[in-house]
């Protein structure tokens, strides 16, 4: 069982705090948990949160020394991090913990000086902030979550949802993360290069989303569509249809394409043994060769290398969900 250690540094927000239980308590390994969560805090008690209610944590840091991964999640307040949960964070990244941070989380990690010299992602609306704080840190703003090297930072609220999936993906493949997704009717894993500030999240009031012509898409990944394909499902134009598909989804058409078809690509390695060439052509990547360049560029694994991981033919690696 890997064991997630959530350090709630006050005053907490209580909608991150929870982000870790949701969505890593479901998953299950060879028949037993596949995740253990627990949260801890350097003065156990009742913590502040920045709402209308607090939180009580009674762990304290003690817990850190047991995780094999440690996340910090986001709070109002980050300019007196207690020295005791700095210390706890180093201590755990030179044991070579994976260390994880939703929202200003990341701040934490940066004051503790984990983040110097990596690639990084806060909340946008403290990005500004946390750059001029930490100019050592190679911020990227406009992204969902960052991984670098076992160092991993998400944007805020909904991002961290994203970030606990591509950690599940990670950890026990593409088909566990999307049933997770499935069952805390989230949107699938979304790449961690998508833009977390859209600036039309919502179509108008008296417009159509273009939530059916996804759909539709998605039902035929197999095929060689195109953006005039999309375009005339939707009933726009080309020009029309890029610009509405960038409002909802932070993503071009054909990039939104391309990361479904290679997570369809990953779901059939996973549960299948169907050959390179029929996985290719089933998630629409053409070849063999195709499909083991986006896999390498996507994930770092050969198509071979990462069935022999992530395989769910097994009954003793496949994970299944609660």
């Amino acid at each position: 069982m890997h064991r997630i250690v959530v350090v709630a540094v006050p005053p907490v927000t209580a909608f991150d705090l929870s982000i870790p239980e949701l969505i890593f308590t479901p998953v299950e390994a060879g028949g037993q948990p596949a995740y253990d969560i627990r949260v801890c805090t350097a003065e156990p008690g009742i913590l502040r949160s920045g709402g209308a209610f607090d939180v009580s944590v009674h762990r304290g840091l003690e817990a850190v020394a047991e995780a094999d991964t440690v996340m910090v999640t986001g709070g109002a307040g980050r300019e007196d991090v207690p020295p005791a949960v700095l210390t706890a964070l180093r201590e755990a990244a030179a044991a070579g913990k994976r260390i994880a941070s939703i929202c200003t989380g990341a701040f934490v990690l940066a004051e503790a000086g984990l983040l110097e010299g990596r690639r990084a992602t806060t909340y946008w609306a403290k990005s500004d902030v946390f750059r001029r704080r930490y100019p050592a840190v190679r911020l990227e703003p406009d992204v969902l979550f960052v991984e670098d090297g076992p160092v991993l930072t998400s944007a805020g609220l909904a991002a961290g949802i994203d970030l606990c999936l591509h950690m599940i993906r990670s950890d026990h493949g593409a088909a566990a993360a999307n049933e997770v997704a499935r069952l805390a009717v989230v949107a699938p894993v979304r790449p961690g290069g998508q833009a977390q500030f859209i600036e039309t999240p919502l179509p108008a009031e008296t417009g159509i989303s273009l939530t059916e012509t996804r759909a539709w898409a998605l039902q035929r990944l197999d095929q060689q569509l195109t953006l005039t394909d999309l375009a005339r499902h939707a009933h726009n134009s080309v020009r029309t249809l890029t610009r509405r598909f960038r409002d909802e989804t932070g993503l071009s058409p054909l990039q939104w394409l391309l990361h479904q078809r290679i997570i369809r690509a990953r779901e059939l390695l996973e549960s299948t043994d169907l050959p390179m060439d029929v996985v290719a052509a089933r998630s629409g990547l053409g070849s063999a060769d195709s499909l083991r360049q986006h896999l390498v560029r996507r994930v770092g694994l050969t198509p071979t290398a990462y069935r022999r991981s992530f395989t769910r033919l097994s009954e003793h690696q496949e994970p299944v969900i609660r």
